[in-house]
């Protein structure tokens, strides 16, 4: 509940409605990928999830297992501070660590061409409604993974209970 509570008061409620949350409904993080910042008292004051989806499929048909990331969000008594910083580089290493072999986001450019995410692997990809395709991203942790992908995204995790 902190952790959705951050995210309401941080993104605003209309947050549910985007293309990003129609994939992670009633889903689960991936495996090890749903990371939290704390403070001296134990409260949560950022976080960052990835999702498993596929995105789209390979040229020779086959769906491409990837990563969702969002959304990532820091408390705003702590913003500047750099924690959003360190939970992008976690999140990367750890899905990095783990296997995966890209990472997807919707989000601010500006902010996340500094992680390596960039909108030219995801030009023939398409969101579920509407994404600012400027604002569409991807960082291929594995070099060549999304190479010839097109496609949907869609949800390929584990299903809540």
């Amino acid at each position: 509940m902190a952790r959705e509570t951050l995210l309401d008061r941080a993104m605003g409620v209309d947050r549910r409605r985007k293309s990003s949350e129609r994939i992670r409904h009633n889903r689960l993080p991936a495996e090890g990928l749903a990371l939290v910042a704390r403070d001296e008292q134990g409260h949560v004051i950022g976080t960052v999830r990835l999702w498993n989806i596929e995105a789209g499929i390979s040229t020779d048909g086959q769906p491409i297992d990837a990563l969702l990331l969002g959304p990532l969000a820091v408390d705003a008594a702590h913003e500047g501070k750099g924690i959003g910083s360190v939970l992008m580089r976690a999140a990367i290493t750890e899905a990095s660590r783990r296997g995966h072999g890209a990472v997807l986001l919707v989000g601010d450019a500006a902010y996340y061409e500094r992680f390596g995410f960039f909108n030219d692997k995801t030009r023939h990809l398409v969101m579920p409604g509407y994404c600012d395709r400027a604002r569409f991203l991807a960082l291929e942790l594995k070099a060549g993974w999304l190479d010839g992908a097109a496609g949907m995204i869609v949800a390929s995790g584990r299903k809540l209970a």
